[in-house]
């Protein structure tokens, strides 16, 4: 039976977008259809469907998210009562519910609707869908007992009128009373109560949604500019030095368009960080001069400035009454919503109580959704080399929100700021290092003087050799000041690896380093080795390499079933390529006996089932292969890279392994999902020892 989750409220302005994003967010954990249903909708554009859609790649037809508008809604309980409304809703949910494994129900708003009782609407629908029930009470501006009353009746109320209640989610609250509120809750309420605190960077209006408002003409900026949040507003009308120290970190300063010092001042501050803005609003319709527009743009370029007709006043007026929105072009608040839900819901009890099976086929969103949660279970800190490069900031913008992991940027910390200030993302909570000008550097030089003396290694040769960002992130990890290193973006595979072969070299327990990419299929994750590091592995090799995959794959949930891939199907073809795959998958059943290993055998009978049939019909391996070892790079890399254009996989990797600390390679053209992916996976590397395959 199909299983849905209702989310509802008891009042406007309780911000549960943020819990629907969140339940969303877990319900794609589990399974890959899940349906959205929002009984009761408004005229206009459904802004958080839009998100949703987008964000989880929904197929679903939008003509059947909706049951029927408010006036409808509102017409039809008018003439011919609550019942009817009730089943006409009920069928139009059973048409969803029919085609998707799990729907997230999204209760009404509480917005001018004119339907009596709306509380009592909601309850009964939630009934009638047989959806478990998620209550949100909104606590922005409230005390803290005022929230907690608010909270017991709402349960109070929904349990009363026959509904499973998941858990309360109160939402919008100070947060220095947020954990008092939680506590004081988790000892009156029955079922979980989970706290969240308001977060300005949520209900901050981005720079773009400033300019629709207002009506605004953009005279300098580039959608990364306007997509910086508004945190706050700073009118000048003050001489500059004075207008300078009202300055703050995210505001958006209003001034008359005459004003070319302000315009002038507050971009070169942006530009030195001092602090960074997100933008200048004119007022009075005044624009700058050309020079004026041509020297702001050299000093901030991609910074809005935006010209609006109005006054200060009027402006002010219309500024301080906007408030930000979850939509499909504000992804930035996404990240930000989905952090602060993990941070303070308890995702695996929630789940546990949604009794939601997990779904026997894999996608590559859930495999993505379980890397972020297995890394922030254990919070590590991660050193990215190539900290200027703007893919890399905006990977750590979405790591960072998320609540992912630790990060430390290298590179000319200015460099790194003024990029990040340009790009609306804040790094207070990162640390920045310099290699060259660094107090480690020293430190670092004789280290790695000591660890290549071997090789004629001087203090003086190595502390130029450290200044180098992938040998200065390489020593940080061997030190124990980062737990691993993603680097590649903008470097090479022999640039970003080198290093860690001379300074954390490999685990006593293997003879080679190797790689692994997780090819991301439709509806389950393989695991490809090697397809970026040894060109040509022995038969010593090639099993090494088949163990540390196996384990490789058991640690990222995947069930390792080894396929020694060759040209030819067990004892059907002879020669020296044959031979070597042979001799390996002998050495691997010597050396691991709870392996369970077939080769060599060809592709096709090792993942289709059809073939395995007729081809090893005995083969507890053959047809169901999770794990398939290349016998040569050339193999690897063509068939990874086949697989994923034709097929349209997603390869995750690669990901090295056989070292005794965790560094791992970005494709130079890497997107920023994949460096957040890998970032990720190379944290979860770091989380102890490896697993048993």
């Amino acid at each position: 039976m199909t299983r849905s989750v209702y989310v509802t409220g008891i009042d406007r302005g309780d911000g549960r977008q943020v819990v629907e994003l969140g339940v969303m967010e877990l319900l794609t954990r589990q399974v890959d259809r899940v349906g959205v249903f929002r009984p009761l909708v408004h005229d206009g554009p459904d802004r958080l469907f839009d998100l949703l859609r987008a964000r989880y790649r929904l197929s679903q037809d939008p003509a059947t998210v909706y049951g029927m508008d408010y006036h409808e809604a509102s017409a039809l309980q008018a003439e011919k009562g609550t019942d009817e409304l009730v089943s006409q809703l009920v069928e139009r949910f059973l048409r969803v519910a029919r085609e998707y494994e799990v729907v997230l129900v999204l209760g009404t708003d509480y917005s001018g609707t004119q339907l009596p009782d709306e509380l009592a609407l909601n309850a009964r629908l939630a009934n009638e869908f047989g959806a478990s029930v998620i209550p949100v009470v909104g606590g922005k501006g409230r005390t803290a007992e005022s929230v907690r009353a608010e909270t017991r009746n709402a349960y109070r109320a929904y349990e009363a009128l026959g509904c499973n209640v998941l858990a309360m989610v109160v939402n919008r609250v100070a947060a220095e009373e947020r954990a008092s509120i939680a506590e004081r809750l988790a000892a009156r309420v029955p079922v979980p109560c989970y706290a969240l605190p308001d977060d300005p960077a949520l209900a901050a209006p981005t720079v773009a949604q400033i300019t629709h408002a207002l009506g605004g003409t953009v005279l300098l900026g580039d959608d990364a500019g306007l997509a910086r949040d508004a945190l706050d507003f700073v009118f000048g009308g003050a001489m500059l030095p004075n207008f300078l120290n009202a300055l703050t970190p995210g505001c958006m300063v209003v001034t008359p368009g005459d004003r070319a010092d302000l315009v002038v001042g507050a971009l070169a501050a942006h530009s030195a960080g001092t602090p960074p803005i997100a933008g200048i609003l004119l007022t009075l319709n005044e624009r700058p001069s050309e020079g004026i527009l041509t020297l702001a743009c050299r000093l901030a370029p991609g910074t809005p400035v935006i010209s609006v007709a109005g006054n200060s006043f009027p402006t002010a007026a219309e500024l301080f009454g906007l408030e930000g929105k979850l939509n499909a072009s504000t992804p930035r608040k996404a990240e930000t919503a989905l952090g602060l839900f993990e941070r303070h819901v308890d995702t695996g009890d929630l789940l546990a109580r949604i009794a939601l099976a997990r779904s026997s086929r894999v996608t590559p969103m859930m495999f993505e959704h379980d890397l972020l949660e297995q890394a922030r279970a254990d919070r590590r800190r991660v050193v990215l080399p190539e900290g200027t490069e703007e893919r890399v900031l905006r990977a750590a913008d979405v790591l960072l929100r998320r609540d992912v992991c630790d990060l430390t940027l290298l590179g000319d910390t200015e460099v790194i700021r003024r990029k990040a200030a340009d790009l609306g993302i804040d790094l207070s909570s990162t640390q920045l290092i310099d290699p060259v000008n660094s107090e480690l550097r020293q430190g670092f030089a004789e280290l790695y003087a000591r660890l290549r003396a071997h090789k004629g290694v001087s203090v003086e040769l190595a502390y130029d050799v450290v200044a180098d960002v992938n040998y200065f992130g390489t020593l940080m990890v061997q030190e124990g000041l980062a737990d691993g290193m993603v680097s590649g973006a903008v470097h090479s595979t022999a640039a970003t690896i080198r290093p860690a072969f001379e300074i954390i070299k490999t685990r006593p327990d293997t003879s080679i380093v190797s790689s692994v990419f997780f090819m991301c299929l439709a509806d389950k994750v393989l695991v490809y080795g090697d397809c970026a590091v040894n060109p040509d592995p022995n038969a010593e090799q090639l099993a090494d390499i088949a163990v540390q995959s196996a384990v490789t794959a058991a640690r990222f949930g995947v069930e390792p079933r080894i396929a020694m891939l060759s040209y030819s199907t067990g004892t059907s073809g002879s020669g020296a390529d044959v031979d070597k795959v042979r001799e390996a998958t002998k050495l691997v059943r010597e050396s691991r006996p709870d392996l369970r290993i077939e080769g060599p055998i060809q592709y096709d009978a090792a993942v289709a089932p059809s073939v395995a049939a007729t081809k090893l019909p005995d083969s507890e391996v053959a047809g169901r292969a999770t794990v398939l070892i290349f016998p040569d790079l050339n193999t690897g890399n063509n068939t990874y890279k086949a697989v994923q254009r034709s097929a349209g996989a997603v390869a995750v990797g690669p990901v090295m392994q056989g070292l005794r600390k965790p560094v791992n390679d970005l494709s130079r053209g890497a997107l920023v999902s994949d460096i957040v992916n890998t970032v990720a996976i190379t944290a979860i590397q770091s989380q102890g020892e490896e697993l048993p395959a």
